[in-house]
């Protein structure tokens, strides 16, 4: 991962690489890894995840259709 330092604006390039990171999903990953989780409660988690993005998808489908 690259950013440039324009104008020594070591800010802007800090913001653009922070942004850069949490689109990528990395401080969502070292928040993850930094404990020991089980492949069963890692199971559980991945599928709660997938019923939120459904329902969330859902919700965003009827209020376009205007429900």
């Amino acid at each position: 991962m690259h950013v440039h330092v324009r104008d020594n604006n070591v800010d802007q390039a800090l913001r653009a690489l922070k942004k850069k990171m949490q689109r990528e999903g990395i401080f969502r990953e070292m928040k993850l890894r930094r404990s020991y989780e089980k492949p069963s409660e890692r199971r559980k988690r991945e599928q709660a995840e997938a019923v939120r993005r459904y329902r969330k998808l859902l919700r965003k489908r009827m209020e376009r259709e205007g429900f």
